[in-house]
């Protein structure tokens, strides 16, 4: 959001990013960042966020009430200051956040942060085009060019019992107010991209004390192509304090793999730089963006695990050998290059991605002259 913020700003617009009130407490943020001013509304738990609450159900309950009741009052408060919010761009796991825009007439946008492929499984169940519980595997899902099986699909849809709130949420609310598509991304730092934003070679927002000069001062001993880097995301962390750390080792040079849970953030950057992956996913979209990774872009190797789950040494000495040694390592280097430089081109002037920003941006001048 931080960087997509950048790009409107970039284009003329002010961009206010919105956190919780217990991630605002926690970080002492000092706004703006990178041009991005900064606010808060609440989530319900001010004083311990998403530990504070019972259960997810709960956590989701309350976030919906507080969330919609502060986002509005603060909506109000800008009213009488020289910015007004025009547009409201919220994250699809808010979607009560399209009401709140709608009862202040304001334009509305959903931020996807999965890729477009898994949206699409979610969209294809909302609208009973997908089946659950699936009876026949493996399935092929309208839009997809490769058979999926139980492990290639989203957690909430291979055991929708396991996750219920989640999958109401995702599968079902947010796929019920589906408009209009633009495709943006990628949405990493503009140094490693196009680098037409002055200044945006960082993230910004960090919840914990970074150690960057332990990591880049090792990495820069290392040979080209040598190092394999491991990260793994978590609820319970706030995501750009890992991807400062991420991108920046990625762009070393000195990476040859990345062994990743292949969230959409780490998988994105790694495309975006041209490192292959060993992916290990876990859930939520992290089956499907694998499936992606090894059968549709060429850009990695997944790690398979036994029927506990749990994926044994040879199986990752095996996967690490695959994309570090002999010639399929080289040709997912040559493949994940490719999609770096259309990652380039796309938001570079004139491609896709900055054609689709200039439409979003026109859409919402429009509406605030």
């Amino acid at each position: 959001m931080i960087h997509f913020g950048r790009r409107l700003i970039s284009r003329g617009l002010r961009a206010t990013l919105l956190t919780s009130v217990f991630i605002s407490q926690s970080t002492n943020l000092a706004s703006p960042v990178g041009g991005v001013h900064l606010d808060a509304i609440s989530d319900g738990f001010d004083g311990g966020g998403f530990s504070q609450a019972a259960s997810i159900d709960d956590y989701l309950r309350r976030l919906k009430e507080a969330g919609s009741s502060t986002l509005s009052d603060l909506i109000t408060k800008y009213e009488t200051t020289p910015y007004p919010v025009t547009a409201l761009v919220y994250e699809p796991f808010l979607p009560w956040a399209l009401d709140v825009a709608k009862d202040h007439g304001l334009y509305a946008a959903s931020f996807f942060t999965q890729p477009c492929a898994v949206d699409f499984i979610y969209y294809n169940i909302r609208h009973g085009l997908l089946k659950l519980p699936v009876d026949t595997w493996p399935v092929r899902v309208p839009g997809w060019a490769v058979e999926l099986e139980p492990r290639d699909v989203p957690s909430f849809v291979n055991a929708p019992e396991a996750y219920p709130a989640y999958f109401a949420m995702v599968a079902l609310d947010t796929m019920s107010k589906v408009c209009p598509v633009l495709a943006i991304g990628p949405t990493v730092p503009s140094i490693y991209l196009d680098n037409r934003i002055p200044n945006d070679d960082e993230y910004g927002v960090d919840l914990f004390t970074l150690q960057r000069s332990t990591a880049t001062t090792w990495i820069t001993t290392k040979p080209p192509n040598s190092v394999i880097y491991v990260a793994f995301g978590s609820m319970v962390t706030f995501p750009p304090a890992q991807m400062t750390e991420l991108v920046e080792i990625l762009a070393s040079g000195k990476v040859g793999c990345f062994f990743t849970h292949c969230g959409w953030n780490s998988t994105i950057e790694a495309l975006s730089l041209g490192i292959p992956m060993v992916a290990f996913p876990q859930w939520t979209d992290q089956p499907p963006n694998a499936k992606l990774v090894e059968d549709v872009w060429r850009a990695g190797v997944r790690v398979t695990v036994e029927e506990d789950g749990m994926a044994r040494g040879e199986e990752l000495e095996r996967c690490l050998r695959e994309v570090m040694e002999g010639e399929s390592g080289r040709e997912m280097k040559r493949s994940v290059e490719k999609w770096r430089e259309l990652a380039v081109l796309a938001v570079s002037e004139g491609g896709s991605s900055d054609q689709s920003l200039d439409e979003f941006v026109a859409r919402v001048k429009s509406v605030s002259s």
